[in-house]
């Protein structure tokens, strides 16, 4: 899908066709779709295509007529009917008279941007826009790493009332959301740093404390990724030793009720077996049956309260 914006005024407004200091949005486009942006601005198409492989690099290149700055954003992901979350890659292809954004899907960072959402948003002013959707980019990421801190406190309560495989596995996901928010932000910090050192993007006085607030955005986004990282690792370690200690204690009770009972069983078994009633103590006696089963009882008794002593049962 290709679409057309263009700042008039105060207002960002849809056109049908481009024309100097447009934005010129692609969401997983089409072949013609890209063939056509290639042909009119001379744009390589494997650099317009760079986004849409989701193993793509974030990375910056200059080139004749344009420059090409690829850039991983944090997306919502539904996985067995719930939200997880991951990155893609979003590029911003900088030409001589529009600028351009390919992505694979709809995406809140450019969508606010499209809506008008954006003070001191013109579609003419490309190295302001640039910042800004990496600014966005950045907030976007804080705003999902605390949502992320949310949900495993939330996934931490359940585990306490009910140990089960399904809070591990959302502690799981969680982990791996967090590792590719780190992996992502710290490929965009390179290429925030790269573009501080780039001639080919004008920084103008006006926009310098925007970038500042861009790589400060980042740097916290990136920390915040750690921290959470740090503590959801440390809490699957906690309750994985947690549960191997509750199941060693129960496999401890089963042991010892098997030893407590094993008493009657051995008496009993060698009553039961086939042999002289003469060599058979109280064989004879007419309470012997009794006898045998009160004893077989009292000793089972004291096994278990020498064990209880012990405190084997707990």
């Amino acid at each position: 899908m290709i679409r057309i914006f263009k700042s008039e005024e105060t207002r960002i407004m849809t056109r049908e066709t481009p024309d100097d200091g447009s934005w010129i949005a692609l969401t997983n486009p089409k072949d013609d779709e890209l063939s056509e942006v290639s042909r009119r601005y001379g744009i390589a198409q494997e650099d317009l295509r760079a986004s849409l492989d989701e193993e793509e690099r974030s990375r910056i290149e200059i080139e004749d007529h344009y420059t090409l700055i690829l850039v991983d954003i944090p997306v919502i992901e539904e996985r067995n009917d719930k939200d997880w979350y991951g990155t893609i890659p979003l590029s911003i292809i900088v030409g001589d008279k529009v600028i351009i954004t390919v992505c694979l899907e709809d995406t809140p960072i450019l969508t606010d941007f499209m809506e008008g959402k954006v003070r001191n948003f013109y579609t003419h002013m490309k190295t302001r826009f640039i910042f800004q959707i990496l600014y966005k980019n950045a907030s976007v990421y804080l705003k999902y790493l605390r949502i992320i801190d949310k949900k495993s406190d939330l996934v931490e309560q359940n585990l306490q009332k009910s140990q089960r495989n399904k809070e591990l596995i959302e502690l799981l996901e969680l982990e791996k959301s967090l590792v590719y928010f780190t992996t992502s932000l710290r490929s965009n910090e390179v290429v925030l740093e790269k573009m501080l050192k780039v001639d080919a993007i004008k920084k103008y006085p006006e926009d310098e404390d925007l970038l500042e607030d861009v790589i400060i955005e980042n740097k916290q986004a990136i920390e915040m990724a750690n921290i959470y990282s740090g503590i959801l690792s440390g809490m699957m370690d906690a309750f994985a030793s947690v549960i191997s200690n509750n199941q060693n204690i129960v496999m401890k009770a089963l042991s010892v009720i098997t030893i407590v009972m094993s008493i009657p069983t051995i008496i009993y078994s060698a009553y039961g077996m086939n042999m002289n009633m003469k060599g058979m103590p109280l064989a004879e006696n007419p309470y012997g049956f009794t006898i045998v089963i009160v004893l077989s009882i009292v000793f089972s008794l004291v096994v278990a309260l020498w064990f209880s002593k012990k405190n084997m049962f707990k």
